[in-house]
C-alpha cells in the first residue's frame, strides 16, 4: 500500500515538472499540492510491527505458554489450609480445646459478691489473692503505703536488697518533706 502511494506521488511529481512553465490557468488549480509533492520525492513507509501469532487459535495449538521455567516457588498461595507437599504438615499448632471446668476457670469470680451474699465472716479484702499480703485492705496515700512496707519488710530489705531499701527511704524522706511543707494541713485550726 505504501509503495503504491509512493509511486503515485512520484508520477505526480514527474507530471508537474512539465507544467512548471505552463500558463497560470493550470497552475492555479492546486499549485501548492503539486509543488510539495514534487519537492518531497521519498515515499512514506508505515511502522511495521511483527506479530508472532496471527490468530489466537494458532497460539492455542502450540500449548500453554511456559513462564518462569525452571523456577520452583516454595511459597504456596493456593489457599488457607496447610499443604502436604512433602509428606509433613506446615508448623501449625494442633487444636486442643481448653477445659472449661478446670478449677481455675470454674471457680473464677466466686467470691466477687461475698460481702453481699456471704454470712459476714469473710471481708472482701481477704479474698484478693493476687494482691500482696501487706496491701490487702490497705487504704491510704503513697507515704503511708511506704511506711507500712518498711515496717513489714525493713530488716529483710536491708540485708537482701540494700539498693531498694535505700531508694525506699529516700522516697519516704522526700514525701515526708513534701507533705509537711508543700501541702495544707487541715488539723491546725483545731488546736
Amino acid at each position: 500500500m505504501a509503495a503504491v502511494v509512493g509511486n503515485i506521488l512520484k508520477s505526480i511529481g514527474n507530471i508537474t515538472s512539465h507544467f512548471v512553465h505552463a500558463p497560470s490557468v493550470v497552475k492555479g488549480l492546486s499549485q501548492n499540492f503539486i509543488l510539495s509533492a514534487n519537492s518531497n520525492v521519498q515515499a512514506w513507509t508505515p511502522l511495521v510491527t511483527t506479530v508472532r501469532h496471527r490468530y489466537f487459535a494458532e497460539r492455542r495449538e502450540a500449548g500453554p505458554t511456559l513462564r518462569n521455567y525452571g523456577y520452583k516457588d516454595r511459597l504456596r498461595t493456593t489457599g488457607l489450609m496447610p499443604h502436604m507437599d512433602h509428606e509433613y504438615r506446615l508448623p501449625i499448632p494442633v487444636y486442643r480445646p481448653k477445659n472449661s471446668w478446670a478449677p481455675k476457670r470454674a471457680q473464677r469470680g466466686q467470691n466477687d459478691y461475698i460481702d453481699i451474699l456471704g454470712d459476714g465472716s469473710i471481708h472482701p479484702s481477704q479474698v484478693l489473692y493476687s494482691t500482696p499480703l501487706w496491701l490487702r485492705g490497705f487504704k491510704g496515700n503513697e507515704f503511708q503505703m511506704l511506711l507500712r512496707k518498711r515496717k513489714m519488710f525493713g530488716k529483710e530489705m536491708r540485708d537482701k536488697r540494700p539498693t531498694k531499701y535505700r531508694q525506699m527511704n529516700m522516697r519516704i524522706k522526700w514525701l515526708h518533706r513534701f507533705l509537711n511543707q508543700k501541702t495544707q494541713n487541715y488539723y491546725w485550726h483545731k488546736t
